[in-house]
């Protein structure tokens, strides 16, 4: 779930960041690509380690 979630965030986010600084559809694209990415490689991270705690 902690990755879906980020995907989900991260996209949302590098989105509006774009089109906040007045990007075209394609920067908003390439931001939320980038940020769903970003996020999600730190929902892995965290899906790991927490589920080597609970071993």
């Amino acid at each position: 779930m902690l990755v879906i979630g980020g995907a989900l965030i991260g996209a949302v986010l590098g989105a509006w960041s774009a089109r906040r600084n007045g990007g075209k559809t394609v920067d908003m694209l390439q931001y939320a690509a980038g940020g769903a990415i970003g996020l999600a490689l730190l929902g892995t991270i965290a899906t790991i380690v927490i589920h080597r705690m609970m071993l």
